[in-house]
C-alpha cells in the first residue's frame, strides 16, 4: 500500500513538473496582459490555409460559395503588411500613396477588387478574424458573396506585432474597391 502511495505521489510531481509554470500577468485593470503570438520561419503557409478554412467555413454558413487563396493577392497582402510595419500605422495607403487597387495591379491581378482588411495587433490570425468578424465593415469584406478569391499575409515585428492584411477579388470585371 505504502508503494503505490509512492508511486501515486511521484507520477503527480512528474507530471506537474510536466506543465511549466504558466504565469499571467495582470495589468493594473486587472485584466491579463495578451501575450505576444510568435510566427515561426515556416509557417505562413499554415496559417493561411487556417485562415482560408476558417473563412470558407464561416461562409459556407451563410450560405456563401468558398474562397480559393490566390497567389498574387497574397502577394498584395504581404507587400502591404510590410509597408504598415515601415509606417508604423494600420492603414489602407502605402508609404508610396499606393492603394489596394494599386497593389493588386502590381502583382498582376486584373479582377475586381472586392475589399481589404487590415490589423496591427499581438493576436493570432484566428483572433484578427475573430475581431473582424464583430465589425460590420470587415465581416462585409469577408462575407461579400461576390468574392472568390483572397489573399492574405503577415509581417511580424522583432517586438512580435503583427501586421494582417486580407484581400478579397472576384477573377473578371471592373475594378472596384470596398476597403476596410
Amino acid at each position: 500500500m505504502k508503494r503505490i502511495g509512492f508511486l501515486l505521489v511521484s507520477a503527480t510531481l512528474a507530471l506537474s513538473a510536466c506543465g511549466g509554470s504558466q504565469q499571467t500577468t495582470i495589468a493594473p485593470d486587472g485584466k491579463p496582459l495578451p501575450k505576444v503570438y510568435r510566427i515561426g520561419s515556416g509557417d505562413s503557409s499554415k496559417i493561411q490555409f487556417r485562415m482560408l478554412d476558417s473563412i470558407n467555413s464561416l461562409r459556407q454558413a451563410s450560405g456563401a460559395a468558398p474562397l480559393q487563396l490566390d497567389a498574387k493577392l497574397n502577394a498584395a497582402a504581404a507587400t502591404h503588411s510590410r509597408d504598415m510595419s515601415i509606417q508604423n500605422r494600420p492603414w489602407h495607403f502605402g508609404s508610396d500613396g499606393s492603394s489596394p487597387i494599386d497593389r493588386v495591379r502590381r502583382v498582376g491581378y486584373f479582377g475586381q477588387l472586392k475589399g481589404e482588411n487590415i490589423s496591427e495587433t499581438y493576436e493570432s490570425e484566428l483572433e484578427t478574424l475573430g475581431a473582424w468578424m464583430e465589425d460590420p465593415s470587415t465581416r462585409n469584406v469577408i462575407m461579400d458573396k461576390t468574392a472568390t478569391h483572397m489573399g492574405f499575409s503577415y509581417f511580424q515585428e522583432q517586438s512580435g506585432k503583427i501586421w494582417w492584411t486580407l484581400v478579397t477579388g472576384a477573377p473578371t470585371g471592373s475594378l472596384q474597391l470596398a476597403a476596410n
